[in-house]
């Protein structure tokens, strides 16, 4: 199985951006699932559901979330009811939504995916080492190969995460930090993973805000409006060749497309 996953969308250029590449994509390799971090698609903070309807036309199967998936009211009352979308698990019990998934393909063929949220600088959230081993062995029951997103800001909390689940799944990825790493690889007992997988937005940005503003921040210290940046779009995502009988990862291939 070809899953391609795809960087953060951050607003309307990274949908734009995920217009512009993820067709010519298709194209080109032989992609079953295409998977998608949506947590910033509407507006670059949250998403709704029209804006995942409209991503979905693209090509884009499924989505995970992180840290902003509450965000937009109307996805909040919306979650409980759309299969295609697991945000992080690690969350309390009884929360909206669903951490894990199993996502069937127009073929029968089935792919288990799990969204987990980092703990190290970032909100306060269950242990997502529990919560992935958990939801990985549970999803591993209906199919073998299964996808982890972890939504984290610290590297070592990803690192340790692929290694955490090497040989217990198919894949680690980490989103978040919206600035693609260059550390792809097979784990040795078969576990595909990657530190971040980057962002689809604005290339001459500040991880998709308007650098003047960040810039600004920076220098000052002074709290400013953050807006999704215009121009120029890059497109960041990793495809993964997996083993549908063993779950294992025979490779993962870094994208990065960027519009001149």
């Amino acid at each position: 199985m070809h899953i391609l996953f795809i960087a953060d969308i951050v607003g309307q250029p990274g949908r734009r951006s995920v217009a512009r590449w993820l067709p010519e994509l298709c194209e080109r390799h032989p992609i079953d699932l295409a998977v998608a971090n949506a947590e910033n698609a509407a507006g670059g903070i949250g998403a709704t559901p029209p804006i995942l309807d409209e991503l979905k036309k693209l090509g884009v199967h499924a989505f995970t979330m992180g840290n902003h998936v509450w965000r937009k009211k109307e996805l909040v009352t919306a979650l409980d009811s759309m299969t295609d979308i697991v945000r992080p698990a690690n969350y309390p019990a009884g929360v909206p939504g669903r951490g894990a998934a199993v996502i069937t393909l127009p073929d029968g063929r089935k792919a288990g995916l799990v969204n987990v949220l980092g703990r190290v600088f970032m909100e306060p959230a269950e242990c997502p080492f529990l919560h992935a081993g958990r939801a990985v062995a549970a999803l591993r029951e209906e199919t073998p190969v299964v996808l982890v997103d972890v939504h984290a800001e610290a590297t070592s909390e990803k690192v340790a995460m692929g290694w955490h689940l090497d040989g217990k799944c198919t894949a680690v990825v980490g989103t978040h930090t919206h600035v693609q790493t260059a550390d792809e690889w097979v784990l040795p007992l078969g576990t595909a993973f990657i530190s971040d997988v980057g962002m689809c937005g604005p290339a001459h940005s500040v991880i998709g805000v308007e650098r003047d503003a960040v810039i600004q921040r920076f220098l000052t210290g002074i709290p400013v409006k953050f807006n999704v940046a215009k121009g120029p779009v890059l497109f960041c995502a990793v495809l993964i060749d997996a083993d549908e009988d063993t779950g294992r990862a025979r490779s993962i291939t870094r994208i990065m497309e960027r519009e001149a």
